[in-house]
């Protein structure tokens, strides 16, 4: 350890950031600037970590969770000789270069996990130990302890403020999360003014609170930063620890540093004097010899070391077969038929019902066959019915427990599923009300930018809720959720739907599910084999029911309102077609063929049917259709007489057809 190199590299970074945001004239200069010692003590001694393997899999997971400060993070990949070039740091924020604004995972090598939201990469964390608590627990053997890796992120106080960080920090003092470190920029500035303008908490006494283990130092010591990760990592205390680390907002641009001014690029403008004040050259964007042949040493060292881990995880398979094969099996694709194996199709007698207790008919008999699915709710596994019976609770005494007690903090059971999925060794699941939804959406968004597998289940999916009234009556919500990009939402109308739902969702690699379930019974009146119905979920829509004659109406329905739309056809006659459409992102990816197939452009009569807003529904309305929809908010009373006084009703198709 050479500390004399490490404070020049420690510099040099600065010197990195500066030259990238004064080259494009935008980014956030404040947190690389600052935080350039730990960078340097991290990437040097304090990450356990193989440069040419990213995804090891006992790599330490580092998350700068206040990505605003991306070139933090650019800067010390290609120091520590990750598979990113100068000539993308020349580049940072230029189009499809591997240095966006703001770190995304799948973009850079060494990014684990989409971030910049502030909050979001603490809860993001959070899920990754979790994970790593759970796989430690269920892999490692008294003789192979193939699984140690921590997982460390860096915050600010805008990461403090934020809900989701508040909700996630709680989770994880509760379950004892001791492999997880958050390193807090202590910098006390937000980005409008001094943080005392916004808050006023004592931090190491809240922290502590909360169940951390807390170390309080000087974020410019290197000797102070090796030595606070070094005990945090050694303490398997039962606590995940915080290291506040004490720093100075934009160090080494005398004009900013220490203010809210040095916060973003308004330092860039003094980039001359800053680099000779920093004792740097006028060369842009300049790394030493010295410095790069110092990390190009530790990076064959850390070659070396993931070579022994290699071993002794090549002993741990030979001695433990099975645990090897299902450790390998954690990814497995599996077929439609597969899949649909595992869910014996309901009878007449139980698939009539709600749909949220179809759901958890079917997620349990998956769960059966497929080890690593794991589910949460919060706080409403009694509602949401996705508790999985024989997977007993996760705690910090039963960490192969397969059911997570999330709580009252959906935005944090949002931010956590995302860091589990990151991971790569759950298959993981949230669960809440529908309406409650939006407290975890800009979760939500990013699984659906980062195209993680997440799948969100929503129960009590519209004004058939009912008693409860219009706070708990969600009529926006859904459609709300369908214009996100690369997210499936899921409305299935009956039983066989609902496997089909959770196929679908078990299935897909590339992106999040939401599956949308009903409180109020859903009757079950498809003429269709169960088989026919699960397949044609996967497509997004199918015919339900077919005309007997020539095409003259069709009526599309998802959900609750799907029997309407049946038995309202087979009251208006033969020329009528129902089309279920649970889901219209996986209908747009099917062929024109299919699509037209589906829908004929010549039938222009047209009804849609769904207890919700009518907005995403005039794609396939075209002119002459008619919605029957529910654009204004619920009202008090049981479900079915709030259904009926807004229209959702049998009655009601037969009006609107003969007006056709």
């Amino acid at each position: 350890m050479n500390d004399t190199i490490r404070k020049e590299a420690a510099n040099q970074a600065r010197g990195l950031a500066i030259d990238a945001v004064n080259a494009c004239n935008s980014g956030h200069l404040g947190l690389p600037l600052g935080s350039a010692e730990v960078g340097a003590s991290l990437f040097s001694t304090g990450l356990n970590f193989d440069p040419s393997d990213p995804h090891w899999l006992n790599r330490d997971r580092f998350i700068l969770s206040a990505g605003h400060g991306s070139m933090f993070l650019y800067s010390w990949l290609h120091i520590s000789r990750y598979d990113l070039e100068l000539d993308q740091l020349k580049n940072f924020r230029v189009l499809h270069s591997q240095t966006p604004g703001h770190p995304e995972y799948g973009e850079t090598a060494g990014v684990e996990a989409t971030t910049g939201p502030l909050g979001q990469g603490v809860g993001n964390a959070v899920g990754y130990a979790l994970s790593g608590k759970k796989a430690s627990s269920y892999y490692n053997t008294d003789d192979h302890k193939i699984l140690d890796y921590h997982v460390i992120a860096l915050m600010g106080d805008g990461c403090f403020q934020e809900g989701v960080a508040r909700e996630a920090i709680s989770f994880a003092g509760h379950n004892k999360l001791d492999n997880l470190i958050l390193i807090y920029d202590y910098n006390e500035v937000t980005l409008d003014a001094m943080a005392d303008q916004s808050q006023s908490e004592d931090a190491p006494a809240f922290f502590k609170a909360q169940g951390f283990e807390v170390f309080d130092i000087d974020g410019h010591s290197l000797s102070s930063i090796d030595e606070a990760v070094s005990q945090a990592k050694v303490n398997d205390n039962g606590q995940p620890k915080i290291i506040l680390a004490r720093t100075t907002i934009a160090k080494g641009i005398p004009e900013v540093e220490g203010t809210a001014g040095g916060h973003g690029e308004g330092g860039a403008k003094f980039a001359e004097a800053a680099k000779k004040g920093l004792g740097l050259p006028e060369e842009f964007f300049y790394l030493s010899d010295e410095v790069k042949s110092y990390f190009q040493n530790l990076a064959g060292e850390r070659a070396k070391a993931k070579a022994e881990w290699d071993t002794l995880f090549a002993e741990w398979g030979t001695k433990n077969p099975e645990l090897l094969n299902e450790l390998n099996g954690r990814n497995k694709e599996y077929t439609f038929d597969e899949l649909s194996s595992m869910i014996p199709e309901f009878t007449p007698e139980s698939a009539n019902g709600a749909s949220r207790a179809s759901g958890g008919v079917v997620y349990n008999a998956l769960a059966k066959n497929i080890p690593n699915i794991i589910t949460g709710s919060a706080d409403l596994f009694g509602s949401t019915k996705n508790y999985l019976k024989d997977g007993g609770d996760f705690s910090p005494e039963n960490l192969d427990g397969r059911n997570i007690w999330f709580g009252i903090r959906e935005h944090a059971m949002g931010a956590i599923c995302n860091g589990v999925t990151y991971d790569g060794l759950f298959k993981i699941s949230g669960a809440t009300f529908m309406v409650f939804a939006d407290y975890l959406r800009p979760s939500i968004r990013l699984a659906s930018l980062s195209g993680l597998p997440v799948t969100y289940i929503f129960t009590h999916d519209s004004v058939g809720v009912g008693e409860d009234g219009p706070t708990h009556q969600p009529v926006e919500t859904v459609s709300g959720l369908r214009v996100i990009p690369n997210l499936d939402v899921i409305r299935p109308g009956d039983a066989e739907e609902v496997a089909g739902a959770f196929i679908a969702a078990q299935s897909r690699k590339d992106g999040p599910t939401a599956i949308i379930l009903s409180r109020q019974g859903i009757e079950s009146v498809s003429s269709r084999s169960a088989k026919e119905r699960r397949l044609g979920l996967q497509k997004g829509a199918y015919i339900t029911h077919k005309e007997t004659s020539d095409l003259d109406l069709i009526i599309m329905a998802t959900g609750s309102e799907l029997p309407h739309a049946i038995k309202a056809a087979q009251e208006i006659g033969s020329g009528v077609r129902v089309v279920s459409i649970p889901c219209f992102e996986r209908f747009e990816k099917q062929s024109i063929e299919y699509k037209e197939g589906i829908l004929p452009p010549s039938c222009t009569k047209r009804i849609a049917i769904e207890a919700g807003v009518s907005d995403t529904w005039f794609r396939y309305l075209g002119s002459e259709g008619k919605a029957i929809c529910i654009d204004q908010f619920g009202m008090s009373a049981p479900g079915n007489t709030v259904m009926k006084e807004l229209g959702i009703s049998v009655e009601n198709i037969v009006s609107v057809a003969s007006k056709l």
